[in-house]
């Protein structure tokens, strides 16, 4: 194999790979002999066929078998010669001449392609011992615990019949039909839907229009749907909803004792307290832990500076921008209704996509040279729980997923980023920020 290299610049490589016909012939012999012993031609015996005949007879399906053995081959061979590593997969470019190619594939010319690739830049990960993070720290009081427990307790509330006009607080059962300039649109109807006034659930106006109302009356009411409701469709129009209420209930009491315990499936009321607060510090801490994250990534980014390979940023950005323009489509919005315009769009998750090439890039090499790995129990408790999202289809997505290494990879590499963020913290000077939960939950909100 002869190669020669016709490209270097910066990340950008280019190379002529040349392999010799006498080479690709010694290889198709000793495909032609390990083969021979399993066909079958007629006039011959099983295993008795000779390999010149076998020549002649599959010479030029059994090349292109090897041609595409050997390009991988030697791919692979000259990127460990040359001690690179390819950003992505080399492109290989042979000859479109099919002349040449039946030359190739008969034995009589050599196999010459070009490959093209990018390399991966050299990353030197910069020290982070010392570097400074806060962590916020939320305490969970009792009086925390308290207004959990009773969020919890609206759910089982207790709601009965009750004659008379509905008040703020009280539950009604209805049906409605909605119409825009007096057609009826996509969901807004139900037939039996259930309601508490009060609850800010339904449009703006809504529900206040229900108050007063019977069992068993009818309406008319008029809403305008907010400027930035989700369904754009709708957004700032006037509606009309035809309502009729078939029952009125009254909110029953609710009591914080050992019996609200046993209905939310705990064996006491002090065993719910501590459930609660459990659940609260988890839920808090996870957000605290997710802002020293954000700190460690955005210090990883301003410490690291070198080239990237235009690819990879190329790969990550329409990445970006493909989940971003569905998700408009979606919702039906545009830029100017998200106060920015395509362009400058653009070149925002252009940065974005910069920034988690050379994250990740950083990252991989920090878990290389600490030997950080994603054991196969992990990827298992991973697939688990995304199994549990999906129930009744678990076997479907279980098969998908050992079908495709890449969706695996999918899930390994969440679970690699944490474990390197963590080996960071340890190194880094972690200082805890009393906040609370008002302020964390706000900056959690902006990031």
């Amino acid at each position: 194999m002869q190669v020669t290299e016709t490209l270097n610049e910066g990340l950008k490589r280019e190379l002529t790979v040349i392999v010799p016909a006498s080479e690709l012939d010694s290889r198709l012999s000793a495909r032609l002999n390990e083969i021979k012993d399993r066909v079958n031609l007629k006039g011959f015996r099983p295993g008795k066929v000779p390999v010149d005949h076998l020549r002649k007879v599959f010479g030029k399906s059994t090349m292109a078998e090897v041609v595409q053995l050997v390009l991988s081959e030697t791919t692979t061979q000259t990127l460990r010669d040359r001690g690179e590593r390819a950003a992505i997969q080399p492109e290989i470019d042979m000859t479109e001449d099919q002349a040449e190619a039946e030359r190739i594939l008969s034995g009589k010319a050599d196999l010459a392609y070009k490959m093209k690739y990018e390399v991966l830049p050299k990353v030197e990960p910069k020290s982070f011992k010392g570097v400074k993070v806060d962590r916020p720290q939320v305490t969970i009081s009792d009086a925390d615990v308290d207004e959990e427990l009773k969020r919890f307790a609206e759910t089982v509330r207790p709601y009965a019949s009750k004659d008379g006009a509905a008040e703020n607080g009280d539950q009604v059962r209805l049906s409605y039909l909605g119409k825009i300039d007096g057609e009826a649109f996509a969901g807004g109807s139900d037939d039996d839907a259930t309601l508490r006034l009060g609850s800010a659930q339904f449009i703006p106006g809504f529900e206040e229009q229900l108050v007063g109302i019977k069992a068993g009356e009818s309406r008319t009411i008029t809403v305008t749907f907010p400027a930035d409701y989700a369904a754009q469709q709708y957004a700032g129009k006037t509606a009309t909803f035809d309502v009729s209420i078939k029952e009125v209930q009254a909110p029953g009491e609710i009591k914080v004792d050992d019996d609200l315990a046993r209905q939310l499936g705990m064996e006491s009321l002090e065993k719910l307290r501590a459930a609660m607060r459990t659940q609260l510090e988890s839920r808090y801490s996870e957000l605290a832990r997710q802002r020293a994250k954000r700190q460690v990534l955005d210090k990883l980014d301003e410490m690291h500076v070198f080239e990237l390979p235009p690819t990879m940023v190329v790969q990550e950005f329409e990445n970006i921008w493909r989940q971003i323009t569905s998700d408009m489509q979606q919702a039906n919005r545009t830029f100017e209704q998200e106060d920015t315009t395509e362009e400058k769009a653009r070149e925002e998750y252009q940065k974005i996509a910069e920034r988690r090439v050379r994250l990740g890039l950083v990252m991989s090499e920090l878990g290389e040279r600490n030997k950080i790995q994603v054991t196969d129990e992990e990827v298992q408790r991973a697939l688990a729980a995304q199994l549990r999202q999906v129930p009744g289809q678990e076997q479907q997505y279980y098969d998908y997923y050992r079908r495709n290494p890449e969706a695996l990879a999918a899930l390994r590499a969440p679970i690699f980023e944490e474990k390197v963020v963590d080996y960071l913290l340890e190194l880094a000077e972690v200082t805890a920020r009393p906040v609370t939960k008002e302020e964390l939950l706000k900056e959690a909100e902006a990031d």
